[in-house]
């Protein structure tokens, strides 16, 4: 592999300075901070190469894992392809690892060599056989928090258990689950790390032979690993024994995005503590994105105060200063959007040149609906189309019952979700007896009328709308149908929630119109919340980080234009529909689409053209955010950035329908973040923003500030979580307490009783 004249390697020289020196480095453990863009994956491929070829390190000891199986295969991939031996290393996940120690130490870690791994289903399965007494919903809470807490390294006994849940029966049912697992003989995915740690703390045998084996550690985004994964990676490198394992980790800790997952950036942080003698070796050279971008992600990133620091430097010049653009309303955006992607492709620019970036999943139905209208190809990363997701379609399958209870399939899917103790079984029989009745009914008579507008349940419904000439009498199948006390009990509730539903919707003046004034976003609210489905999708939320909670509040938003009529919920569907038809219309059209896709999602990913959208104050950063946490958000938003190659822009509304109202909204605190001479500004510049916290904009605004620290008299510290100027021109902020509470200021008037922790007196 070298030139032939005794020289270095050929491949040594296409790496820059600061990759050269990390890839040549040997002896001390070795930081590598990484920044976007800097060609991390080419500086550990070709390390592992340049060991084996020029450092005759033998390929069977060098151990490198990453966390994605697509990672690993490539990292496999281009170092063989640099040197052919690097076949016989172990390029692995850090999961794939584990597996392989356990079946090789299986009777020293206590489990079947053939072991099993289970996943979450199969935990929540064994949860409620070891404890029979929960719920499949109480099993499923519970095998989250044992995968959390074994993410920590803490066992059932541990004294820092109450660290993941204070629930004084969670310690005993993680011993049934693990007295159960171990009685299977098979592992779950949290074993694959606490338990490879735990064999090497405690079997000296073990370690010896892995020290022996393993002369090289390299571990990939180093930024993402748990406190397990910390762990298992001292104990592998015999840190404190004076092992000679060398030991090299790849990171960027601005990029650590993904603590709801386990991730702690303090391993990153205390790497060269933990690791003493640590060479720290920055790669600041970007090759993805211009110089004018990485200005403002420097500029935004450098005020978190948890970070070791770097500047990352253009290899590609100057390039288009980015643009902020304020828009009036929440529809402008996607319009606005819509527009300069179609300009851009008029003059040659492909679709797929561009990603919409949003924080929350339920941004995207905005963009989607205008793009469907603009005749804009799109494709969506990381989840499903809006009105594909589960809780979207149980919802509306609600909503279309309720205008059409002849809708079998709408019907199907909610008598028993949630859990009513209606089967499949009774379904049918529902669904027969009521065809068999409408069947039955000769044509002509006067009941005939009666039966086709009938529903599969209902009977006595007042239909007030109908010209307010009285009551339509449902025919119902249901005094004739031998249920279970269980499925008719289920069926009486569902029978009264359609009725109360009913009614909110046929509350209607002869115009047509609502009488309360309320609007369809009130109604479908109601639907959501009593049905029982806000409740089951949040609990999943919980469970899985998912954000199904929050694209059912954006359902709501959505109907906000709409009365709270029949005519509006017809209309509502009627535009849903639409939808979904022009969506079913778009061809492959080569593949040539705009990218719609969360900021976590664009992790590892870079696109020519980057829109990040929604930059308002409880948007993003979201509004529950403080301290620790307003930092990852501030990563999040500095990965997006990164994600740009040549054009970047920021979209940020004055108002937007959020929790089933229309709210103004602030501008969100990164944005000021970005400096004055780093972004061209289009738009109403509102009167609360200023590039410069210290300087310009509105004196009350700039002091009490989004995730600033506050006093209050009454009730303690806490934090402002929202800032924003009300219809009377007002500066009103929201404060989270740490009791919990959240209140409402008007600084202007209360400023005496509620202080900014900077005028607090030392």
């Amino acid at each position: 592999m070298d030139d032939g004249q005794g020289g270095s390697p050929s491949y040594l020289d296409t790496l820059n300075e600061e990759q050269r020196a990390a890839v040549v480095h040997e002896g001390s453990p070795l930081l590598i901070l990484a920044g976007a863009g800097s060609g991390k994956t080419r500086v550990i491929t070709t390390k592992i190469a340049w060991l084996i070829a020029e450092r005759h390190v033998d390929p069977y000891s060098i151990l490198a894992v990453t966390f994605t199986k697509k990672a690993a295969n490539e990292m496999r991939e281009r170092a063989t392809a640099l040197e052919p031996r690097a076949q016989y290393a172990q390029i692995r996940t850090f999961h794939s690892w584990g597996s392989y120690f356990l079946r090789t130490h299986a009777f020293e870690a206590g489990v079947d060599k053939n072991f099993t791994v289970y996943d979450d289903d199969d935990m929540t399965t064994l949860v409620q056989k070891a404890v029979p007494d929960l719920t499949k919903q109480q099993a499923k809470v519970a095998a989250k928090k044992i995968s959390l807490a074994k993410d920590f390294c803490l066992g059932p006994d541990s004294d820092s258990l109450y660290t993941v849940s204070e629930d004084p029966k969670f310690p005993s049912i993680y011993e049934a689950y693990q007295k159960r697992l171990r009685e299977t003989g098979n592992v779950d995915f949290g074993d694959l790390i606490m338990m490879p740690y735990l064999v090497l703390r405690d079997n000296a045998a073990a370690r010896r032979e892995a020290s022996f084996r393993y002369r090289v550690i390299l571990v990939d985004e180093y930024q993402d690993s748990n406190t397990a994964q910390f762990m298992l990676l001292q104990q592998l490198s015999g840190v404190g024994e004076g092992a000679p394992t060398y030991v090299s980790v790849v990171g960027d800790d601005d990029q650590s995005i993904y603590k709801f997952r386990g991730a702690d950036v303090q391993n990153i942080l205390s790497f060269q503590k933990q690791f003493p003698g640590t060479t720290l070796i920055r790669l600041q050279t970007n090759y993805r994105s211009t110089s004018e971008i990485l200005s403002c992600a420097d500029a935004v990133v450098r005020n978190n105060e948890d970070r070791l620091g770097k500047t990352l430097v253009s290899a590609r010049g100057k390039g288009k200063k980015p643009t902020l653009v304020f828009l009036p309303t929440q529809d402008d955006e996607p319009q606005f959007c819509a527009q300069i992607i179609r300009k851009a492709h008029d003059k040659g620019v492909p679709y797929s040149a561009w990603a919409v970036l949003y924080r929350m999943n339920a941004q995207s139905l905005g963009f989607e609906t205008e793009f469907l209208h603009s005749k804009i190809p799109y494709s969506i990363v990381g989840s499903l189309k809006f009105y594909e997701r589960e809780e979207i379609k149980d919802a509306l399958a609600w909503i279309s019952f309720i205008a059409n209870q002849k809708d079998e399939v709408s019907f199907r899917r909610i008598i028993n979700k949630p859990a009513r103790g209606i089967g499949g079984t009774t379904q049918d029989k529902i669904v027969e007896a009521f065809l068999a009745g409408a069947a039955a009914e000769p044509a002509g008579t006067e009941s005939a009328p009666e039966a086709s507008e009938g529903g599969l349940l209902l009977d006595g419904v007042a239909d007030e709308a109908a010209g307010q000439e009285g009551e339509r009498t449902i025919p119902s199948v249901m005094p004739a149908l031998k249920l279970s006390k269980k499925a008719r009990e289920g069926a009486d509730s569902f029978c009264a929630l359609v009725k109360e539903f009913e009614a909110m919707l046929r509350q209607t003046d002869k115009g047509g119109t609502s009488k309360s004034g309320d609007k369809l976003s009130s109604f479908i609210e109601a639907v959501i919340g009593k049905s029982g489905l806000k409740d089951y999708y949040h609990e999943q939320d919980d469970i899985a980080e998912t954000q199904k909670g929050e694209n059912l509040d954006e359902l709501v938003n959505s109907a906000l234009l709409y009365p709270c009529t029949v005519d509006g919920l017809t209309a509502f569907l009627d535009s849903i529909q639409l939808d979904r038809s022009l969506a079913s219309e778009g061809g492959d059209e080569g593949g040539d689409r705009v990218t719609l896709i969360t900021v976590h999602n664009t992790k590892g990913l870079e696109f020519p053209r980057v829109i990040i959208t929604g930059m308002e104050t409880g948007v993003f950063p979201r509004e529950d955010k403080a301290g620790d946490d307003l930092e990852e958000e501030r990563r999040l938003f500095y990965v997006g950035i990164t994600r740009a190659r040549d054009e970047l822009y920021f979209t940020s509304c004055q108002s937007r329908r959020l929790y089933g109202s229309t709210r103004y909204t602030g501008p969100s605190l990164f944005l000021s973040e970005l400096g004055d001479g780093n972004v061209r500004v289009l738009g109403n510049n509102p009167a609360s923003f200023s590039f410069d916290p210290g300087s310009g904009g509105d004196p009350i605004a700039r002091i009490y500030r989004t995730g600033a620290e506050v006093y209050h008299d009454d009730w303690g510290y806490g934090h402002i979580i929202r800032g924003g100027f009300s219809d009377e021109g007002e500066y009103v902020i929201s404060v989270k307490f740490e009791t919990g509470a959240v209140k409402k200021f008007l600084p202007k008037y209360q400023g005496s009783s509620l202080i900014v922790s900077e005028q607090l007196s030392p």
